[in-house]
């Protein structure tokens, strides 16, 4: 496979994607990582600084940063998908800077530059239920001073966000691990995860600790096929845009930028000066299918241009140079958890819902302390030990999910016809976590 193929992140990231060795026969470990991605580097890099004795391997299907990792919209964002109170947000927030900061330490140049989210107000009954949200709004002059873009009535801020080039940052940190004594095995797609136990076809990783590491892949793995549905966001790049193109445009400051539509969209400026936007809309793939080919759907591609063009009108002429996309981890309820259970040695991360470049380096580092038993503040954070119920077998969650989507899509289009807050959103939110 050609890796460098696989988004702009991954063309533009200076690194030699060739993979590392592939597991083969017996190895006894402390810690056996599934996947190598943003969960399991981070938690190897937390054990190995704090255990630098401590035997760690990490086995993964394709390369480090081969998934969600490597493919993201680049933000490292104070979000959480769900509500858990204020000690929560307030760890999420600090996690923000816990990122930038490691990477800055260890050398990792991930075109970070923490400049917030600007989230836009385009219509009416945006602007309604933003005010009913009692979030404060910013004027649309105030908002011109982030970004300039069409039909703007207001917009809403929030400092906690900042952008970065993840397929840099993944690699990055899977050479820091990899310095640090920690075991990479790549191209060894793993047949079983079990208590003390990760086993390819030709190679076995013994382990006091197992830890699943593998989001929007989870179902891959036996009597997991239920447990995480992967959901695919698309994104589309333009050129590199000229500076006065930029005046037009604004994104001076590289915020990370949004609207409050329902059916997720998300955007940067890169630091090559190109504008990125990914979202929501392609389908979701009965009994929770991955498959190459679903990265890739032209209509969601077009839709997104369009959307680019659309907020600013100033692009269209512009040339959209690249497109790609993969599947993100969804529970559920919408909840994110970790964990570790210490009669078997299990532990796992994710649920992430397309917040995980933040959220994955909290995992790691609660992770660390639940497997080190350190009676610390993240283990004690109310998404730890969290059970999600199962999603439907199929085909109902096929229909449920795709249904789903479709009824966002739908929302948004009932409220720019109306100029009212969506029947259909508040309809759905039980259903959909929210």
């Amino acid at each position: 496979m050609n890796y460098s193929a696989l988004s702009l992140w991954h063309e533009t990231t200076p690194t030699d994607w060739s993979a590392r060795r592939a597991l083969s026969g017996e190895v006894e470990v402390d810690v056996a990582i599934v996947g190598a991605g943003f969960t399991g580097l981070w938690t190897a890099y937390y054990l190995s600084r704090a255990r630098p004795d401590m035997r760690i391997a990490i086995v993964e299907a394709e390369v480090a940063g081969f998934g969600a990792s490597g493919r993201n919209g680049g933000w490292c964002s104070g979000l959480f998908p769900v509500d858990l109170g204020d000690e929560q947000a307030a760890v999420m927030r600090a996690t923000v800077d816990e990122v930038l900061r490691i990477a800055a330490e260890e050398g990792i140049d991930c075109h970070a530059t923490k400049s917030g989210t600007i989230s836009l107000i385009r219509n009416g009954a945006q602007l309604k239920r933003v005010r009913a949200s009692g979030a404060h709004v910013l004027t649309p002059a105030q908002t011109a001073q982030h970004v300039r873009a069409s039909r703007v009535l207001g917009s809403t801020f929030t400092p906690d966000c900042a952008v970065i080039h993840p397929a840099r940052l993944v690699r990055g940190l899977a050479d820091v691990v990899a310095r640090r004594s920690v075991t990479i095995y790549e191209k060894s797609p793993v047949l079983r995860v079990q208590p003390g136990e990760v086993r390819t076809a030709v190679g076995t990783v013994r382990a006091k600790y197992v830890v699943r590491a593998t989001e929007g892949f989870t179902p891959k793995l036996p009597r997991l096929a239920r447990a995480i549905i992967p959901v695919y966001s698309l994104m589309v790049a333009t050129e590199p845009l000229s500076e006065a193109t930029w005046e037009r445009i604004g994104l001076a400051s590289r915020p990370t930028f949004t609207d409050h539509r329902h059916l997720v969209i998300y955007g940067q400026r890169t630091a090559d000066d190109r504008l990125v936007l990914g979202g929501r809309g392609a389908p979701y793939h009965l009994g929770s299918k991955v498959a190459p080919g679903y990265d890739r759907a032209p209509r969601v591609f077009a839709k997104l241009q369009e959307t680019v063009i659309d907020l600013f009108p100033a692009l269209d002429k512009a040339r959209f140079t690249h497109a790609w996309g993969g599947p993100l981890g969804i529970s559920r309820d919408w909840h994110p958890s970790v964990g570790l259970d210490r009669t078997t040695g299990m532990a796992w991360a994710g649920g992430y819902v397309g917040d995980g470049v933040s959220t994955t380096n909290l995992a790691g580092r609660t992770l660390a302390d639940l497997i080190l038993s350190r009676n610390s503040r993240l283990v004690r954070l109310p998404w730890v030990d969290h059970k999600s119920p199962l999603w439907e077998p199929e085909p109902l969650r096929w229909v449920g999910v795709n249904a789903g989507l479709r009824a966002m899509t739908m929302a948004d289009a009932e409220e720019r016809f109306t100029g009212r807050p969506s029947l259909i959103a508040r309809a759905m939110a039980p259903l959909i976590g929210h």
